[in-house]
C-alpha cells in the first residue's frame, strides 16, 4: 500500500480530526452542525482525469443552516517534498473551483519526509501580480511528537511516529501512539486498521519489539486483552465461513495485533495451510516471541 493510499483512508476515516489537525487555522469555524463529506473522486476523474490527482482528498464543510458558504478542503500528501509541484496543486485547485462552483477552497499538502518545497507561487508582469497563490503546509517531520502525546485528535495520535523525536524516544512515541489508538478508537476494525498505521510509520525491529514489551507492560496487557477478544469474535465468523477460511483469517489478525504488518509470503503460507496447521499456529501465537516461531 502507497503512503498516499495510507492517508487517503486516514483522512476519509476521520475527516474532522484530520481537518482540525492539518488546518488549524481554518477548523476553528467547524462547529458541531457542520457536515463534512469527502468530494466523490469519480465525479473529479471524469472531468480532471489525471493519475496524479486520483488521491487527492477534497472534504466539502457545509452548514446546513446556511449561516456560512461551504468550504472545500483539498488535501494532499506529499512523501518526497521534493516531488511536490505547486503549479499541479494551483491548477487542481482552480479546477475544482470551477466544478463546484465556489471560491471557498482551502489547498492543504501534508508532507510525510524531510525536504524543502516551494510555498507560494505568483504569476504576473511588470505592473502588477495577477495571481498569488499558497497553501497550508504540514510538514509532519518538523512537528514536535511530545507537543501531541496526551492530543485527543486520534489523526495526530497515529501520526506520533512520522512526527520529530529523538532516537532514544522511539518506544515513548510507539506507546502514545498505541495510548491513542486503544483509548480513542472504540472500533475493533479500525483498531485493527490503524495498528497497521502506527507500525508500519513507526518501523520497530525484533529488538525494540521486545523492549517495548518489557517497557509498557500495561499497554502490551491492554493489546493483549483487546486481542482474546478480538480473536474470539473472529473465531466466531470462522465458523460462518469455513474452518480454514475462518482460521487463517483469525491468524492473520494474531499475527498482526503481535508482530506488526504481515510478510506477503506470511500471508501466502496461511491460505495453503490446512486447518490443523492454523490451528497449532494459532495456539502459539500467544507464547511466541517472533513470528518464526509461530510458524515452525
Amino acid at each position: 500500500m502507497t503512503h498516499d493510499q495510507n492517508f487517503k483512508n486516514l483522512i476519509l476515516d476521520y475527516p474532522r480530526q484530520a481537518i482540525a489537525l492539518f488546518a488549524a487555522s481554518e477548523a476553528q469555524a467547524i462547529d458541531a452542525d457542520a457536515r463534512v463529506t469527502p468530494v466523490r473522486q469519480e465525479q473529479l476523474q471524469e472531468r480532471l482525469g489525471e493519475r496524479f490527482r486520483e488521491l487527492d482528498i477534497p472534504l466539502l464543510v457545509e452548514w446546513p443552516d446556511g449561516r456560512r458558504e461551504a468550504i472545500l478542503f483539498v488535501i494532499e500528501e506529499e512523501t518526497e517534498p521534493a516531488r511536490f509541484s505547486i503549479h499541479r496543486l494551483a491548477h487542481y485547485c482552480l479546477d475544482l473551483a470551477e466544478l463546484l462552483d465556489t471560491r471557498r477552497v482551502v489547498p492543504v499538502v501534508v508532507f510525510l519526509h524531510r525536504g524543502d518545497f516551494a510555498e507560494t507561487l505568483s504569476l504576473g508582469g511588470d505592473a502588477t501580480t495577477y495571481l498569488d497563490f499558497h497553501f497550508l503546509a504540514y510538514a509532519l517531520s518538523r512537528i514536535p511528537a511530545r507537543e501531541h502525546f496526551d492530543s485527543p485528535n486520534l489523526v495526530a495520535r497515529l501520526n506520533l511516529p512520522n512526527m520529530a523525536y529523538a532516537s532514544e524516544d522511539k518506544l515513548d512515541v510507539y506507546a502514545h501512539a498505541m495510548r491513542g489508538l486503544t483509548t480513542l478508537e472504540p472500533d475493533p476494525e479500525r483498531r485493527i486498521k490503524y495498528l497497521d498505521f502506527i507500525d508500519i510509520y513507526a518501523a520497530l525491529d525484533e529488538n525494540e519489539r521486545i523492549v517495548y514489551r518489557q517497557r509498557y507492560p500495561e499497554e502490551v496487557a491492554e493489546m493483549t486483552r483487546f486481542a482474546e477478544r478480538f480473536i474470539e469474535k473472529g473465531r466466531q465468523e470462522g465458523r460462518e465461513e469455513g474452518i480454514g477460511q475462518g482460521e487463517a483469517r483469525v491468524l492473520l489478525r494474531q499475527l498482526t495485533l503481535k508482530f506488526g504488518p504481515v510478510p506477503e509470503s506470511v500471508r501466502l503460507r496461511l491460505d495453503s495451510a490446512d486447518a490443523d496447521t492454523l490451528l497449532r499456529w494459532s495456539e502459539q501465537v500467544l507464547s511466541a516471541g517472533t513470528l518464526d516461531e509461530v510458524l515452525q
